[in-house]
């Protein structure tokens, strides 16, 4: 009788690979937007010239930085923008800091001005606030692969824990043929990693255990 016993190499492959899902998950963040650049929210600086080519979109973030003894920030609608008209603001985003922040939560248009009669300065902005546009369409290959590795990621967990303890069971299992006098400590390890596989995967284990016993041992 030979012993066949399964390289831990193996497994190392297997664990590369589930760090590579990891370091592919997407990540999407919002966009924080100071407006006015460098200028901040002031005088002489026109917006509508600074919110040119830039793109607003949900869950983005507007940051009014300004002279807290002087300005404001308010929400008007159209014509009271059109009119530098603070009387009935929409909202009122003034904290008394000079350093503000809005929350771009709902896609429609948003007119902001300063009151005391700043807006007729320029301290007045108008920008429209859309969803996200959707990723470029990809080939149905393309497609599967994606979905495939949307699937992957979200079993991650799963597959870390399965890796890890396949992983030790292949170890013990390799020590166990070859080393008599360490049997009882490794038939314990053994035990342990059945113990995660079955609390992970439940019935699966039977599927786990031919598979272990059909690597282990060829005549």
């Amino acid at each position: 009788m030979q012993v066949l016993t399964t390289r831990v190499g193996g497994v190392g492959l297997l664990v590369a690979a589930a760090v590579v899902m990891l370091t592919e998950m997407p990540e999407v963040s919002a966009t924080r937007w100071t407006v006015g650049g460098k200028m901040g929210w002031t005088t002489n600086v026109n917006y509508t010239i600074w919110a040119e080519g830039k793109h607003f979109y949900y869950d983005d973030w507007l940051f009014f930085v300004y002279d807290r003894n002087q300005m404001n920030v308010l929400e008007v609608n159209k014509t009271e923008y059109e009119n530098c008209n603070s009387d009935q603001p929409l909202h009122n985003f003034t904290t008394g800091a000079g350093r503000d922040v809005v929350h771009l939560n709902v896609t429609r248009p948003y007119y902001f001005i300063s009151g005391k009669g700043f807006c007729y300065g320029g301290m007045k902005l108008a920008i429209h606030v859309r969803h996200l546009p959707p990723p470029p369409s990809a080939s149905p290959f393309n497609a599967k692969n994606s979905a495939l590795r949307s699937s992957y990621i979200g079993h991650t967990p799963c597959v870390l824990t399965a890796v890890f303890a396949i992983a030790a069971l292949r170890e013990a299992f390799r020590r166990f043929c070859l080393v008599g006098s360490a049997r009882p400590q490794l038939m314990e390890n053994s035990l342990l990693g059945w113990y995660l596989l079955w609390s992970h995967f439940g019935d699966e284990y039977l599927l786990t255990t031919r598979v272990f016993m059909s690597q282990r041992i060829q005549v």
